[in-house]
């Protein structure tokens, strides 16, 4: 059996609640991960079976930290003799558990099962081309608030979500043809993941059974950041057999605005009048003068479940409150007080974050930090998959494992150049929509090629001839390696040598070289091996388009972290600022007409709760806005801390200090300790 003796008393009432519907009420730090895997460790020592344990959450990090959890606590299990993998908990996201399920029955609604997942950047191309052959002008051709739209409306199932009809009219129009490009393609996106799975259960009902029978205790966390489609998948599965375990807590439901429904949370018992609840309350990683200014502020929403989050920490620092002239003032001290701490304190720059409620807000601290020589890792940074060359090679992948992908065809057609211009691909286009079949297919046609001059023809029959070689290729030969493979794939198509050739900068060229060999690594290393080339190459892409959290992974190392209030969830840091505290920012002005005041507080709750040892809070009486010093006034969040648990500290406006006397500031503090660094940046 699994000791649960680690566990206090409320956590191990939750991890000993195996059947029937139970929610964990985890508040901020109080160990619901902890919780999750020895709930999942118990189960299987009481006798379940680990293939009949479903576990979701929302990203993979979150599924990797609870899979090698789970696995450290499990003993080992025997291989089976069939050669088999060994049966284990499911434990993953969302997104990878339907594409799971679609891999396996998406042939009954009319896909093939090699269907590719589009990312945004397919999606965005995908929509501007739609939206060319639109008149209608302003934001809403804007690619990316379409396809907001789009999201909300599949989300939601019907235009009439959106209160102006042109929106609706506009939304509905666009959904067709995107519909249509996409399935043209045997495309989904990651909405239609969940949309296509649903629809699965309604229409395929030994579908659904057969999956109710595989997941029989399912466990979802963050739940109070599920959406309609979500929520309508967990009852899809659970309804029956009614052994549902949710973890979450709605005081930090801060995703309203991307669909997220905090009533899934909220009104469980509507659902499962049986539901039981548990909640986690003892923190585990702030001081209670901390917890008490969190819980002062968060008992201003009405409509919440009750908590109250405390901790055996101690009762720590008070929490300083700063109020600044303007922004570079503000920035400025907030650089003085981190270096401080690291050469007074030997507090490392690690241990420091600075939440904000908007990115523009980070300008001034960046300028700042680089003058001081303070390293920083702003997150939210141009993601490694974003950059050209990767993407451009993903897209001959996805090509080469489904070449009626249109997005990674028109992609990469002529990249490196060979012959089929913008113009060719633009008529190869047309061809496809008026023959109503993809891009690819149209290349085939022989009188599509007939209307070609006689280069351009040549130019198409060779790339043709060069894909439909290396598909076959891939097909026939299992004991290739992926990474030798497109090695020569790259040598074969100059893309390599095209790459260096196109970029000036040596060192930007063969920094960009490098990031194609990482990926090729990252390719080779692609498992099983006994599986087909074909198969594994699916297998990475499809691990690439559910690795939306990659950017988070990276190690920043001993540097400050930049970053916003809503990436911050689920992060800790000895010492926070959090800055901005003013009316317009948090609570943002959208609060206002949108009557979201009450996630606004929510926001700063979680903020708030990110800081383990020392917490300050700041706001400006100006901040600077297209060269102009416009007045900012108090945050109305700021007078629901409760005076006893605060410091002011009012500084006054200062003459600008250039930068040469805050470098001999800093250098002279580091002659005295014996330092002598390069001032660097990240």
């Amino acid at each position: 059996m699994v000791n649960l003796a680690a566990l206090n008393p409320e956590q191990r009432q939750a991890a000993e609640t195996i059947r029937g519907p139970v929610l964990i009420l985890a508040g901020a730090g109080t160990g619901k991960t902890r919780v999750i895997t020895f709930r999942i460790a118990h189960m299987v020592s009481s006798g379940v079976r680990p293939g009949n344990i479903l576990a979701v959450t929302f990203t993979n990090k979150a599924a990797r930290e609870m899979q090698e959890r789970v696995t450290k606590l499990l003993p080992r299990p025997p291989r089976p003799a069939d050669g088999e993998k060994p049966d284990r908990p499911t434990i993953c996201t969302f997104h990878s558990l339907c594409v799971r399920i679609l891999r396996g029955y998406i042939d009954r609604l009319g896909y093939k099962k090699n269907f590719v997942i589009y990312d945004e950047s397919e999606q965005l191309a995908a929509v501007k081309k739609i939206l060319s052959h639109i008149s209608a002008k302003g934001e809403k051709t804007d690619p990316h608030a379409i396809l907001s739209l789009l999201s909300r409306y599949k989300n939601t199932g019907s235009a009439g979500f959106f209160a102006d009809p042109s929106v609706a009219a506009l939304a509905e129009h666009v959904r067709k043809r995107y519909d249509s490009a996409l399935r043209a393609c045997n495309a989904v996106d990651f909405d239609d993941l969940i949309l296509l799975t649903l629809r699965l259960f309604h229409e395929h009902p030994d579908v659904l059974e057969a999956c109710r029978a595989k997941y029989r205790y399912v466990m979802v966390d963050e739940y109070q950041d599920t959406n309609a489609s979500q929520f309508q998948l967990v009852h899809f599965l659970t309804r029956e057999h009614r052994n549902l375990c949710v973890v979450g807590d709605d005081d930090q439901s801060i995703y309203g605005w991307r669909g997220a429904e905090i009533a899934n949370l909220l009104n469980l018992e509507q659902h499962f009048p049986e539901v039981k609840i548990v909640k986690l309350e003892q923190n585990y990683r702030s001081t209670n003068t901390i917890l008490k200014a969190a819980n002062a502020v968060i008992k201003h929403n009405a409509r919440r479940r009750g908590k109250q989050l405390w901790s055996a920490n101690g009762t720590g620092e008070l929490i300083s409150l700063h109020v600044f002239p303007d922004d570079e003032a503000e920035a400025r001290t907030i650089a003085e007080e981190i270096e401080f701490h690291r050469i007074g304190h030997k507090i490392p720059w690690g241990d420091h974050a600075i939440l904000f409620r908007t990115n523009q807000q980070s300008r001034p601290i960046e300028t700042e930090l680089r003058k001081a020589g303070i390293r920083y890792h702003l997150i939210g940074g141009q993601s490694y998959f974003d950059r050209r060359e990767v993407r451009d090679f993903i897209a001959y992948l996805k090509m080469l494992v489904n070449p009626h992908d249109d997005m990674s065809l028109l992609r990469i057609a002529n990249v490196p150049a060979r012959g089929l211009s913008d113009v060719t691909m633009e008529r190869l286009l047309a061809a496809s929509q008026e023959r109503h079949c993809s891009v690819f297919t149209a290349m085939r046609h022989t009188d599509v090629q007939d209307q070609m001059q006689a280069r351009t023809r040549d130019s198409l029959l060779a790339f043709l001839e060069f894909i439909d070689r290396t598909r076959t290729q891939l097909e026939t030969d299992p004991g290739i390696s992926l990474q030798t493979w497109a090695e020569k794939f790259l040598d074969e198509t100059g893309y390599l040598a095209d790459l260096r050739r196109s970029e000036k900068n040596i060192e930007i060229a063969e920094n960009r070289a490098q990031n194609l060999k990482d990926l090729l690594v990252q390719l080779g290393n692609q498992a099983p091996v006994t599986a087909k080339p074909g198969e594994r190459i699916a297998s990475f892409l499809d691990d690439l388009s559910l690795g939306e959290d990659r950017t988070e992974d990276k190690e920043a190392g001993d540097a400050v972290t930049l970053i916003t209030m809503h990436s911050c969830k689920g992060l800790e840091f000895p010492h926070v600022f959090i800055v901005g505290l003013e009316d317009g920012l948090l609570p943002h002005t959208r609060s206002k007409t949108e009557g979201t005041l009450d996630e606004e507080r929510r926001l700063f709750y979680v903020a708030i709760t990110r800081a383990q040892k020392t917490l300050s809070i700041t706001h400006c009486q100006g901040r600077k806005k297209y060269g102009q010093l416009l007045p900012c006034h108090p945050s109305q969040f700021l007078h629901e801390l409760p005076e006893s648990l605060v410091e002011w500290s009012h500084e006054k406006a200062k003459k600008p200090v250039p930068p040469s006397a805050g470098k001999s500031l800093f250098d002279g503090l580091r002659a005295v300790i014996g330092e002598a660094e390069e001032p660097t940046a990240a």
